[in-house]
């Protein structure tokens, strides 16, 4: 077979990082081990994605599906209508492109394409971030050749065991660590005080900025900087704090920067926040979402802080703990380098290659 064969991949996920970021992890392995593939990403105009993916370089496609709220909203009025929309939409984009494979890293946002992509006889590779799989990946689980799941808890909930690979989460082949005095002058911040990065997803997290927002002075008195992510929905609530300690941002797209700068983080439990820290041994403290399926960020966390690698602590606790727990955790460097030790223990850094590679040997066959 020639070396110069063009290989067609459609990649459909997104709505959050946790998301579209395994996604593009394992498009960029793809791009680095056959460079002429022809790569190309299905996702909503509205979501993160849609302003992410033409970064890394790659084709974005778009249609009209949407989550499907809890509460009587319009947007719910109009989901059956939508997924209809959007199933057609995907039918013509995989027409278009003819994708040899299509992989899937979960949302709702993978379902119409990942289903069209099947339907005109792309392989199905689907990627499960979390340890309580979401509807979408075991609506199409009979349509995959493989599942490629992060945690052990996870093959419980799926039917077809037989596919399924502890693969772990994908990492982006650019995520890595700088010189920490070349990062914090990215934000502007001094070499010579301690830092913490704060994140609650790329939507935010109201429960973690509100218990910032109230001990803010405390931290600053004891001599502590802040990189503070908000979200998009939190910032004009908060950037009033923006001083010359404290940098409140929307979003961060340099990750490599923020984490680098670091000397703890505060973040959700979300997957591909415990794939990156662990790839990169940061310090951290995980306040887990109680928003989320089976509660599953809390039982992420305590599986690490069980361990002794990461601290956790529940939303109930934020006021009460948070603040205090930082500055004693940040102070100790003992505690802090026990903490890099034992969570990069965690760490799969070659998940991506792996996906990209069967990927690839899919690809091939005819």
């Amino acid at each position: 077979m020639s070396s110069t064969r063009i290989y067609r991949f459609l990649l459909a996920g997104g709505g959050t990082g946790g998301h579209i970021y395994p996604a593009l992890a394992v498009a960029q392995q793809i791009k680095l081990l056959k460079p002429e593939s022809e790569i190309l990403f299905v996702g909503t105009k509205k979501k993160i994605e849609s302003r992410v993916v033409p970064q890394y370089g790659f084709d974005f496609r778009s249609i009209w599906i949407s989550g499907f709220s809890r509460k009587l909203t319009m947007e719910n009025i109009l989901f059956p209508l939508k997924v209809i929309v959007s199933m057609i939409q995907s039918l013509m984009i995989v027409m278009k492109f003819k994708p040899r494979v299509a992989i899937g890293s979960g949302a709702y946002v993978s379902g119409p394409s990942i289903w069209a992509s099947s339907v005109f006889g792309s392989k199905i590779i689907l990627l499960e971030q979390n340890s309580y799989p979401g509807i979408t990946n075991r609506i199409l689980e009979k349509r995959a050749e493989e599942i490629h799941i992060t945690f052990d808890e996870s093959k419980k909930y799926f039917r077809e065991h037989k596919k399924l690979k502890l693969t772990g989460n994908p990492v982006r082949v650019n995520l890595k660590m700088i010189e920490r005095s070349e990062a914090l002058k990215q934000f502007d911040l001094a070499t010579d005080k301690k830092t913490i990065l704060i994140l609650g997803g790329s939507g935010g997290a109201r429960s973690i900025n509100d218990a910032i927002a109230n001990s803010i002075n405390e931290l600053v008195e004891n001599n502590i900087q802040v990189i503070w992510q908000t979200g998009e929905l939190y910032y004009e609530g908060n950037k009033k704090y923006n001083n010359n300690m404290i940098r409140v941002l929307p979003f961060i797209d340099d990750m490599s920067a923020a984490f680098s700068a670091c000397d703890l983080l505060i973040a959700r439990a979300g997957a591909t926040t415990i794939t990156e820290v662990s790839f990169l041994g940061i310090p951290v403290v995980f306040v887990p979402s109680s928003n989320v399926a089976a509660n599953h960020q809390y039982k992420n966390a305590k599986a690490i802080s069980d361990q002794s690698a990461a601290i956790l602590i529940e939303d109930k606790n934020l006021k009460s703990s948070l603040v205090k727990t930082v500055i004693g955790v940040i102070n100790d460097d003992k505690k802090l380098d026990e903490l890099k030790k034992n969570i990069s223990a965690f760490a799969k850094p070659n998940a991506a290659l792996v996906i990209a590679e069967n990927a690839i040997k899919m690809a091939e066959i005819v």
